[in-house]
């Protein structure tokens, strides 16, 4: 394939790149798009948006096509121990037409996505391409080059974006260490439990015994199941033993004891997600940026990756058709979207860290003040501050009319 040139090479084609690719081509600019996965036929984890991303979708005429293709809405986010419910947020009393939660497969919005795009000749999605060096000279960022024995073309652009994901191959590339935060005590075993009867229709934390399970219904037909185990510990209990590990998962969530026995049959019904904070030493330099990801990673607790990303994106759109205009893709051009975006991910970030430690911690003492702090808190100011900081993110970030 013929070499490329654009005004924004995009590397990963996930909610963060393709909303950003959407923007950018409504705008005018030119966008190649390079993903490595050749489909959308692959597995997916971040399935929960919360209001402010719905908002956001919904502005880009995204969010209604990809409800139409199936998914859930959910009222509130439990924690339930031994049948006790101590945290009942009601989505259903915020403000805006998005009170709720949606389980919305990420394929829908992606599908959505890449239709809104492909409308525009100035966009270009090459699937299947492999990005394995990054172009430059003088210590600037001008392209990428694809895996030419795959057939993936070279691309020449005014700016680089990585958005492909925690392990973001665009972040090694340009040598930017990835900040790993190790401050997370649970690490996440997902697995799927078939769906029978009324939909469950919240996001549920409960404890039962054992291990704290995470729940949540997943379209079409399946409860996405998030079983917690110490951090770093899972290779030495899967030396035990599917059958040990299943017994251990289903003491855990008693009610779905025998279906967890009948559906977990072999490791491979198991994925095992490494729970860490990321922090990118740089989300910028000359002819480069970071994004989603990339440049933050986050803990499952209280959904928020594919929104921040999302929100990564709307932010950086202005910026980036302004240094277009410009002619200025220097780090420091960036320097004002880095430091506001930052302030809100360094505060998400401590918010996990907080509900992790309230909710997911497994020592005595926390199970027995547990109840009382979570009374306590549920009725103060700050628990509605926090409350819409996880729901909304930041609400100044929105799609331009």
């Amino acid at each position: 394939m013929a070499d490329l040139t654009t005004d924004f090479c995009i590397v990963g084609g996930g909610p963060a790149g393709l909303t950003l690719a959407l923007l950018l081509v409504r705008s005018g600019a030119r966008v190649v798009v390079l993903e490595r996965s050749r489909s959308l036929d692959r597995d997916y984890r971040g399935e929960i948006l919360q209001p402010g991303g719905q908002a956001l979708l919904d502005a880009l005429g995204v969010l209604d096509p990809a409800l139409a293709a199936g998914g859930y809405a959910m009222d509130r986010f439990q924690l339930v121990e031994h049948g006790r419910t101590l945290i009942d947020a009601d989505y259903r009393g915020l403000p805006g037409p998005f009170g709720r939660l949606l389980s919305l497969p990420q394929r829908h919005v992606l599908e959505e996505l890449l239709a809104q795009c492909g409308k525009f000749e100035e966009f270009v999605h090459l699937g299947g391409c492999r990005a394995v060096r990054l172009l430059g000279s003088g210590g600037r960022v001008e392209g990428v080059e694809g895996d030419r024995a795959a057939g993936s073309p070279t691309v020449h652009a005014h700016c680089v974006i990585g958005a492909d994901g925690r392990y973001s191959k665009v972040r090694r590339l340009a040598g930017i260490e990835a900040g790993r935060l190790d401050v997370f005590d649970q690490d996440v075993l997902w697995f799927r439990l078939p769906l029978s009867g009324p939909v469950p229709r919240e996001v549920r934390i409960f404890r039962a015994g054992g291990n704290p399970v995470i729940t949540y219904p997943s379209y079409p037909d399946s409860l996405q199941v998030g079983w917690t185990l110490p951090h770093g510990r899972y290779r030495a209990l899967a030396e035990a033993g599917v059958g040990e590990l299943r017994e251990r998962i289903a003491r855990a969530m008693p009610p779905y004891a025998d279906l967890v026995r009948a559906s977990i049959t072999s490791a491979r019904d198991l994925t095992l997600l490494d729970v860490f904070a990321g922090d990118a030493a740089e989300w910028a330099r000359d002819g480069l940026v970071l994004i989603g990801d990339s440049a933050h990673t986050h803990s499952p607790i209280g959904a928020q990756g594919i929104n921040l990303a999302i929100q990564d994106a709307v932010a950086l759109h202005g910026v980036l058709l302004d240094s277009l205009r410009r002619r200025d893709a220097t780090a420091r051009f960036f320097e004002p979207y880095v430091r506001d975006r930052r302030r809100t991910i360094n505060r998400i970030t401590r918010i996990q860290i907080m509900q992790s430690k309230a909710m997911l911690s497994t020592g005595r003492l926390g199970g027995a003040l547990r109840p009382r702090i979570a009374g306590l808190v549920s009725r103060t100011p700050a628990y509605r501050r926090v409350f819409d900081t996880i729901a909304f993110g930041d609400r100044t970030i929105q799609v331009p009319g």
